[in-house]
């Protein structure tokens, strides 16, 4: 494993996310913890991040990385053609996390809440910690 994707798990715009990931993700790079799990809010103190549901957080060489650029660190390590969305790393962090607070804001409005966090599948469970 390289890195861990914490993501708020009652977003389906998020779900849909680590399902997007796991299935292109075929070297098996990453895990998953949801923002509200034990597990995620135990990340965000040990990298003195604040819980904060409006972004996903990527963890990698112990080192944590928020909106954007978040992202960013994810879609390289993916199949197909993904890797090409690096390029936008061009694009100032300002500019990029505005069009992401943007998404952030209303996904809940535009893809819908579930009622409890995802819980993985019998084949995703050594993805997800706990």
């Amino acid at each position: 494993m390289s890195g861990i994707i914490l993501f708020d798990g009652v977003c389906n715009l998020c779900n849909h996310l680590v399902d997007f990931v796991i299935k292109r993700d075929v070297k098996g790079r990453y895990q998953f913890a949801s923002l509200q799990s034990e597990k995620g809010m135990a990340l965000l103190k040990e990298h003195n991040i604040r819980l904060d549901l409006h972004t996903m957080v990527v963890i990698e060489n112990q080192q944590a990385y928020t909106k954007s650029d978040a992202a960013l660190r994810v879609f390289p390590k993916l199949k197909g053609l993904w890797p090409l969305f690096r390029v936008l790393i061009i694009v100032p962090r300002p500019i990029r996390n505005k069009c992401y607070d943007w998404i952030s804001q209303s996904r809940y409005r535009l893809f819908g809440k579930k009622e409890s966090c995802r819980l993985p599948t019998k084949e995703e469970q050594s993805r997800f910690l706990t």
